[in-house]
């Protein structure tokens, strides 16, 4: 009888052995970054999207986007000026926490600061997002959806019947109340619905020049701007 796939045993010390020579790569990457690049910008993220993200990347090829690995990219900035790869780039490395990222460029401070804060994406809200605004569907015929969407509707909580063929809702329905946290099925009914709420924003909160070796807090304003600079100190 022949021996199963799923039989097959892997060697921990390879696996290991593996992931020490992605993240020395990553770390090689970065520190070579740091070398072509004259700016390194840290940013924030709201409402990350993977798609949004990859195109950020098409339209920003002639520099280099980081995110995700924060521990890898603070172990290749260095996490104190003892062990820091270049003067100043362990200010960086403190504030890569939670859902941040890296822009190596040769862009000037003004342009990145310029773009990005014209830059936002609408898309769908998720679970656990704020309802932007109040959505409610009047008691009537639901023409939009097709009538095998029936059964789906129901489950989704809205009191649906199917007249003629076409689905009908039999009361007025609240969909979310403003402000309030969505629960998953409002979340799926408001992507059924075409109704986006979540914006993918990417905020600029510091940057390290490589000439000079300074590193800047850049100051955000209530609407997500990157506006002043203010000194940073250790």
């Amino acid at each position: 009888m022949p021996r199963s796939r799923r039989d097959k045993r892997v060697s921990l010390t390879k696996t290991k052995k593996k992931g020490l020579q992605i993240k020395q790569s990553l770390i090689e990457e970065l520190r070579k970054c740091v070398d072509t690049y004259t700016n390194i910008f840290l940013f924030s993220v709201e409402n990350m999207r993977n798609n949004k993200l990859k195109d950020l990347r098409c339209a920003w090829k002639h520099s280099r986007f980081f995110f995700g690995k924060n521990k890898v990219m603070m172990v290749a900035l260095g996490k104190g000026s003892a062990d820091e790869y270049k003067d100043g780039l362990h200010k960086v490395s403190k504030q890569l926490q939670g859902e941040v990222g890296l822009l190596f460029t040769n862009r000037t401070k003004a342009e990145v600061i310029e773009w990005f804060d014209k830059y936002t994406q609408t898309d769908f809200a998720r679970s656990g997002n704020k309802a932007t605004v109040a959505v409610t569907l009047d008691a009537g015929p639901l023409p939009q959806f097709t009538h095998s969407m029936e059964p789906q509707l129901r489950q989704l909580g809205l009191p649906t019947t199917l007249k003629k063929g076409v689905i009908t809702l039999l009361s007025d329905y609240e969909v979310c109340k403003e402000g309030a946290p969505l629960t998953p099925e409002q979340a799926r009914l408001l992507k059924l619905l075409g109704i986006e709420m979540a914006t993918f924003k990417v905020t600029m909160n510091s940057m390290w020049n490589s000439k000079t070796g300074e590193f800047e807090q850049l100051v955000v304003t209530n609407d997500g701007k990157s506006k002043e600079v203010v000194e940073m100190g250790d």
